[in-house]
């Protein structure tokens, strides 16, 4: 099959934008225009509640998952996790949404459920007790992608796949960099804490 199919299919898939569709179709609200304007799954959990964030960051994380099983339903022989990249650069940069997206987090971790699943649970327990300990998303986040790294590391280490290790650097340098403006709040102080937790 040509390589420009799949690889279109794995940005489209990322560029679905699930918290602006959520927000417009169930809640008659643009989430770009309430909180920090982000299309991602916190500014959602924010502005729209606790369903509503529920629902954009399972469907966020599905968007990894499907772009990264694309080889198993499509004629390619590229790697599976070349398409989950390409779908979190989608999210980033979504075509439906005048390609500002979200901040790369949950369809992340979609690629890790979709290609080494044990890694996508050992995310989520580190991500939930970050958020425990600071009440940060943003800096559970940078925490998460530090701890994927690490695990990832230690599991290349032992099978040889390093490509998955090249990737999760990759993913962690964009969840990490997509939070510059979080980290100087962070150091300022004013970066807002979550009320649930």
């Amino acid at each position: 099959m040509d390589i420009l199919l799949p690889v279109i299919l794995a940005y489209l898939l990322g560029s679905i934008p699930s918290a602006l569709w959520i927000g417009k179709i169930f809640y008659k609200t643009d989430i770009r225009t309430k909180g920090s304007g982000n299309l991602g799954a916190t500014n959602t959990f924010r502005t729209l509640g606790i369903k509503a964030g529920i629902v954009v960051t399972i469907l966020d994380i599905l968007k990894g998952t499907a772009a990264t099983l694309i080889p198993l339903y499509m004629d390619t022989n590229i790697h599976p996790l070349v398409f989950g990249v390409i779908a979190v650069i989608g999210h980033m940069f979504p075509i439906f949404a005048k390609f500002k997206g979200g901040k790369a987090v949950a369809t992340s971790g979609g690629i890790l459920l979709g290609y080494q699943w044990p890694l996508f649970i050992v995310a989520v327990v580190a991500l939930l007790i970050a958020l425990k300990i600071t009440k940060m998303v943003s800096l559970s986040s940078i925490i998460l992608a530090v701890v994927a790294v690490i695990y990832t590391l230690i599991y290349a280490l032992n099978t040889g796949d390093y490509p998955f290790l090249i990737v999760i650097i990759i993913l962690a340098s964009f969840i990490i960099f997509r939070h510059r403006a979080n980290i100087a709040r962070i150091k300022a102080g004013t970066e807002p804490k979550v009320k649930w937790l």
